[in-house]
């Protein structure tokens, strides 16, 4: 039931397993050696838990997805910094919830080009 919760009402936030422990919160990123995210659980006041939850759902309807949370909102999450958890990715099992890359930014991407060949009208 806790599972439906979240993928329905908070899209944005992914459970992460690492060291017999589950995790809630946003990935930051996850790349070949590290993984970062920001613990939900962490978080002291009520009141800052309602303000993530309200910035993680700016991020998620309002950025391509692609570009981490600390970027794309990057005033607004430094009060956050101390629940930052960094991970070594090779121990970590994410099991719902979106991971960012920044790695996959960097694949370019190849525009097609259509060539189209016009004839000149003969000239009198």
């Amino acid at each position: 039931m806790l599972t439906k919760d979240i993928e329905n009402n908070f899209p944005f936030l992914s459970v992460v397993n690492y060291g017999g422990q589950e995790y809630i919160g946003i990935v930051i990123n996850q790349d070949a050696s590290v993984t970062s995210m920001y613990v939900y659980t962490e978080l002291h006041t009520k009141a800052e838990q309602e303000r993530f939850l309200e910035l993680g759902d700016v991020w998620w309807w309002e950025s391509n997805r692609m570009i981490p949370i600390n970027i794309f909102l990057a005033i607004e999450m430094k009060p956050y910094k101390y629940c930052i958890m960094t991970m070594n990715s090779k121990d970590v099992k994410v099991s719902i919830g979106p991971c960012v890359n920044l790695n996959n930014l960097a694949v370019k991407r190849i525009k097609r080009k259509s060539v189209q060949l016009v004839r000149k009208p003969p000239r009198d």
